[in-house]
This record gives C-alpha cells, structure tokens and sequence, in this order.
C-alpha cells in the first residue's frame, strides 16, 4: 500500500463503522461483518476500525484487536482502504498497530492522547514516534488546538503521516496550520463529519470522516461528490436536512454522539446493542421518537423487524 493511494482515500469519505454487541455486551462479530460490507458496497473511499464511533475507549485492548480483524475480513475484495484506529499508552497504540498490520491494516489512525497532562510538544512527539515506529502510513486525528502550529507542522512534515484529521471547530487554526504546511503532502480532512465540510473544504481541506455511513452512505457520498465538484449549494442541500441528526448528537457534551448512531441502526432493523458506559448507552423515548421522525424525513423509515439479523 503505498502513502499516495492512502492520501487520495482521505481525500474521499473516511467512515468510521460502529461496533455491534451480542446481548451479553460480547462483540458481535455476524453484525460487525455486515456493518462494514455496507459500507464497503457503497463505495466508502477508507473504512477506519475503531475509531470513536466504534467506541475505542470502552473497548478492552483484546476487544480493539478483534474488532480490527473482523472488520479487515469483511472488506477482502474491496477497493476500500483499511485504516485500524490505535490509541492510548505509546506502547499499546505500537502493540495495537502490530497486530493490526498482521490482520491487513494499510494505514494507521493515531487517536490524539487523552492523559490530563499531556504536554502541546509531547502530544506531537506522541504522534511522530508512531509514525517513525510502524510500517504502514498514519493519520493524525487533532482534536484540540493546544499543539501550536510549529509542532502541528512538524508532525505533517514526517514522511511516513499521510494526513492530518483535524476535528475541532477552529478554523482559523486549521488555515493557519494549511498555510504553513503549503508545501506539504500530507492531506488536511475534516474531522467533524459532513456538517462541517463545506467551511473545511473552503480552508483547504479535503475529503471527511464520517459516522452517518452507518446510516446513510449514499447521502454521504453525494455531499462528497458535490463538495468535489466545488457544487456548494447542492452540498447545503445534502446536508441540511440531516442537520436536526447531527444536532441531537451533540447532545449531553457529545455524550449522544454513537448513540444517535446506534438507536439509528437499531430502528433501521440493525440490532448493534446499546453504547458501553460512559457513553450514553441509549436514547430517552422521546429522543428515540423525534429521531425515528428525522429518519422518516431523509428517507429511512423505521422498521419493526431486526431485518439484519
């Protein structure tokens, strides 16, 4: 896998598929297999394995590297590129990438380190050390703009970082990071989903993750394609009436975030299980209500039957 195919996949939709439970909370594996190949059959540009939308942080490490396997499986054959989020301790996240390398990971999603005392240069050391220390191309998933643009700059500059996923609403930090980094290959995407990406792809960004893929890959791919195509307008389109969707994710300090997700699933015949602790693990009935109507609005009815099971 060289880094430019990795590059032009972040240029497109990275999706970030959700983890599926059996009752007794154990991976689903039946489901998580099925959950990808959508995404895969509609033509998702990257599929990344454990990112927060599959619930990283609730996932023990054993749970993360299955995850991981399962889902590379199910996307043999696919155009799609397999991206295995790892995280946490330095060593974990080289032990994680390891493993994940072995089950068919062609590139690496660095989640940004959690610890309350992480130092701004030693966040970035954090994501260059994984870089240095893997086979595989890496993204780097900023999610806060306390690292000054000096070391974000050092970090785009490592050969072996294919790109930047920058997932905080500041866009005047990003363009700044972008100016700095004019010269520089590694690709700049949206890290905060479809809502967000007209004003990131006018900064210089490219391409979006996304969990509404879950969803709705077919709305996603259209707002990409007319994003693409600098369509704005249509974009807008696209996206506005999913907007009442991604508000009720923000819910509870982004608590509802997976949550809206999973319910979605759940009330599209999907049976994933309910969001592990300390996510919300579900939706009020009322929420649950209002959420079936947005479904309803944007062309997904609820369905009664567990249709995926």
């Amino acid at each position: 896998m060289s880094i430019e195919r990795v590059r032009a996949s972040l240029g497109g939709i990275s999706g970030i598929h959700v983890t599926p439970y059996h009752a007794d909370g154990s991976l689903n594996e039946d489901l998580l297999a099925k959950v990808v190949r959508r995404q895969t059959d509609a033509g998702i540009h990257n599929i990344v394995s454990g990112g927060n939308t599959g619930e990283f942080f609730s996932l023990t490490f054993d749970e993360v590297v299955r995850l991981q396997a399962v889902a590379f499986a199910a996307m043999e054959g696919s155009k799609s590129v397999r991206t295995a989020a790892v995280g946490r301790s330095l060593r974990e996240a080289l032990a994680t990438a390891k493993l994940a390398i072995n089950a068919g990971a062609e590139a690496l999603m660095s989640h940004h380190p959690l610890d309350p005392f992480a130092a701004p240069q030693a966040q970035a050391d954090y994501f260059v050390a994984i870089a240095e220390e893997t086979a595989v191309p890496v993204v780097a998933y900023l999610r806060s703009d306390a690292i000054p643009v000096s070391e974000v700059v050092r970090i785009a500059l490592h050969p072996n970082i294919a790109g930047i996923k920058f997932a905080t609403p500041n866009l005047m930090h990003m363009a700044e990071c972008i100016r700095a980094t004019s010269d520089c290959a590694a690709v700049w995407v949206c890290g905060l989903a479809e809502g967000w990406a007209p004003a990131f792809y006018a900064n210089g960004a490219k391409g979006f993750t996304s969990g509404l893929v879950n969803v709705d890959p077919e709305r996603s791919l259209a707002i990409w394609t007319a994003l693409e195509a600098g369509r704005y307008d249509e974009a807008r389109g696209l996206i506005a009436p999913i907007a009442p969707f991604e508000a009720m994710r923000t819910k509870f300090n982004n608590g509802a975030n997976v949550t809206v997700i999973k319910e979605s699933l759940s009330l599209g015949g999907w049976d994933v299980g309910p969001v592990r602790l300390p996510g919300l693990p579900e939706l009020s009935a009322k929420d649950r209500e209002e959420l079936g109507r947005i479904l309803a609005s944007i062309g997904h009815p609820v369905q009664t039957a567990r249709a995926a099971e």
